[in-house]
């Protein structure tokens, strides 16, 4: 599917400045920026690298000034923001802009045409860029000038022009290597065609602006290193590919150059479908990661099979890979991808504990979440349900199961913090009030913006699915220890006696202490989409109900009533402003999984129950796909119309959850679907 953006679009910069390319290379690299090529994010560069030590992904190569000389006069063609002015300004030249394959920019320069492509090589971090030129064969000879300019720091941070940059510079055939940062990989920068000349440099150019990051409440401005400068002689209907990488770089570029376009085009062959383009966008999060597992004593980093949460800036999230991986591979017909990369969370597990932020490189593990380990147990059930793996399921699965059943009911204690316990009354109690161990973790100044210990909904829901898909494989593996069948009753009429609220038909959020959080969350979906509901049958049609009428919007559910008095509709401001927005009112797109789920469970008519949800949710699928993260679905979205997007610009569960949905709602009403699709232009 490409995306295709005209000439007016591109030349409208407050809406231009908003839409963002992104590159990946499954090792955790990437390639990002907006469509007129102008960086607005300090997460934004040509080659950002993961790297194992230092640990974490670092903007080596931010951006290049570009240009073209003919006829004793300069054109630059690329763009920077300073502060006050857009210097240079080669968004002026830009022509059109498409997001398919992979990035194509095209610029027109009187009568000299210039498309400017970008392609990862797929795990290796390397970066190309073809120059293809046409015009008048007649025109003065033209030289293309590259001038990159390097951060070489981490992604988190911002660069700041030093005395201790190594500005020496190692010859190469057609080309250069730096090493700016002892600490860091060198960069090496080779190009194809004869006549390249290395010259120039060292430089810094001074205050590159960051949009976006000032929007964000960040420090907002950076120095970038310029080592020297490539020429490169162009000639009219010719092409020319500059590589830039972390290791030495072949000669033949323009075959590696084919050879990588073409194992793009037919990885995107089958994309032209709405599901087929999600599809194909969900394996970008399926990257092999440098992780420390428990059991290796030594914690030496192997490379596993991850979700990365999000890009730009999430790494590997316990809840957030168990949550996007139904949709990432067992729904979408990539079991064995499925299959070792649950396998590698369970070695990962720790203490009946799925970590909520895995020991990438030489980074710790994070066991501080009390759900994590339960959406385990789910993803496992939605691996059975849609592409099911008895021996990974009995060899794997079924001990990690036992454990987490065992660590939660013994409780759970993690640095003198009691994580969880099981209540008299049967329900699971998570943390305390200095902690936030469910998905509604925000915290400013170090106090829960939404405090939700004791017995969050959704913590008891997914609970008590545990104990029953456990009491299911105990007597399918005839081992009686796990038959739970009195609990189960019992936690039953615990949870409806806690959780009800009678005025309004619905499930609280919290129970604590005897008393109830009346919130209406879209926590409470989860007692009525998951594969064991412990909610009453009939009492299930009316927490979907209480969801659709005051939470779900186009883009996904609001995380709180709107007439609650602490919601917050806009997403905006500082850190601590947007942090205290984040699950209280913000609407998140992969919570339309569940609201599927629970919808199909509850309909007496589903052909018109899928018809209204596809014609609701029609904006994710078209408007927001333009939006934002181009192709892609966003992390969040404010709660109060038009639905701003926020956040990552391409989140895992987002992508998984919609997914999946669609392919729920697809096997559902399969005619309903197909005319949804075809009015929605796919």
């Amino acid at each position: 599917m490409k995306f295709i953006f005209d000439k007016p679009a591109c030349q409208n910069l407050r809406k231009s400045l908003c839409k963002e390319w992104l590159l990946t290379n499954g090792l955790g690299d990437y390639a990002s920026g907006t469509i007129i090529g102008c960086n607005t994010r300090k997460y934004h560069g040509l080659l950002v690298v993961n790297t194992v030590h230092p640990a974490g992904r670092h903007v080596m190569l931010s951006a290049m000034e570009e240009s073209v000389c003919g006829g004793g006069k300069e054109f630059f063609f690329s763009c920077r923001k300073h502060p006050g002015v857009y210097f240079p300004r080669g968004h002026e030249y830009l022509e059109s802009m498409e997001a398919g394959d992979w990035p194509v920019f095209r610029y027109c320069i009187g009568n000299v045409s210039i498309t400017r492509e970008l392609l990862m090589l797929r795990r290796r971090s390397v970066l190309l860029v073809r120059y293809s030129v046409d015009g008048d064969t007649s025109l003065p000879p033209l030289t293309l000038r590259l001038k990159p300019l390097l951060a070489c720091r981490h992604f988190h941070s911002l660069m700041h022009a030093n005395e201790h940059f190594n500005s020496n510079i190692t010859s190469e055939k057609q080309g250069f290597s730096v090493q700016p940062v002892a600490e860091l990989p060198a960069l090496h920068f080779r190009a194809s065609g004869k006549g390249v000349r290395v010259t120039g440099g060292p430089d810094w150019y001074y205050a590159v602006d960051y949009l976006r990051e000032g929007e964000r409440g960040f420090e907002a401005q950076e120095d970038l290193f310029m080592p020297a400068m490539l020429e490169l002689p162009l000639v009219p209907g010719d092409s020319l590919v500059l590589a830039v990488g972390t290791e030495a770089l072949p000669y033949d570029l323009p075959t590696l150059w084919e050879e990588e376009a073409r194992a793009r085009k037919k990885l995107g062959a089958s994309s032209d479908s709405l599901q087929g383009h999600l599809r194909r966008e969900g394996a970008r999060f399926l990257v092999n990661l440098p992780v420390a597992l428990p059991q290796n004593k030594a914690a030496t980093p192997q490379v596993k099979p991850m979700v990365l949460a999000g890009y730009p800036w999430f790494d590997a999230w316990g809840r957030d890979s168990l949550i996007a991986l139904p949709g990432l591979t067992f729904a979408v017909g990539r079991a064995h991808k499925g299959a070792i990369t649950l396998k590698a969370i369970s070695e990962a597990m720790q203490q009946g504990l799925v970590p909520n932020l895995f020991a990438m490189n030489d980074q710790p593990a994070a066991y501080n979440s009390v759900d994590a380990s339960l959406w385990y147990v789910w993803t496992v059930q939605q691996m059975m349900h849609w592409q099911p793996n008895e021996d990974l399921l009995r060899e794997v699965c079924w001990p990690a199961l036992k454990t987490i059943v065992d660590a939660f009911k013994a409780g759970i204690t993690k640095g003198g913090v009691r994580l969880a316990h099981v209540h008299d009354n049967g329900l699971l109690c998570a943390g305390n009030a200095q902690t936030q161990l469910t998905w509604m973790d925000a915290c400013v100044h170090n106090t829960p913006v939404t405090p939700r210990h004791g017995c969050p909904v959704e913590i008891n829901a997914l609970w008590y699915n545990t104990l029953a898909f456990c009491n299911e494989l105990a007597q399918r593996y005839a081992e009686p220890a796990y038959r739970c069948q009195a609990q189960l009753e019992h936690m039953r009429t615990s949870f409806r006696q806690c959780f009800w609220v009678e005025q309004g038909n619905y499930l609280g959020d919290v129970w604590r202490d005897g008393t109830l959080d009346a919130s209406i969350r879209p926590n409470q979906l989860f007692a009525a989409s998951l594969p064991y509901s412990v909610l009453p049958e009939d009492d299930c049609p009316c927490v979907v109900e209480a969801v659709r009428n005051i939470l779900l919007t186009p883009y996904g559910l609001r995380t709180v009533s709107p007439l609650d008095p602490r919601y917050q509709g806009c997403y905006e401001g500082d850190a601590a402003q947007r942090d205290s927005a984040y699950h209280q009112g913000t609407v998140w797109p992969w919570l339309l999984g569940a609201y599927g789920d629970a919808l199909l469970k509850t309909a007496w008519d589903v052909e018109g129950a899928v018809q209204a949800l596809l014609q609701t949710i029609s904006p994710l699928f078209s408007t927001h796909l333009l939006q934002a993260g181009i192709g892609s679905i966003s992390e969040i979205f404010d709660g109060n119309p038009p639905h701003s997007a926020h956040g990552c610009i391409a989140q895992a569960w987002s992508v998984a959850e919609c997914s999946r949905l669609l392919r729920v709602l697809q096997q559902a009403a399969p005619a309903v679907y197909a005319r949804w699709e075809l009015q929605m232009g796919w």
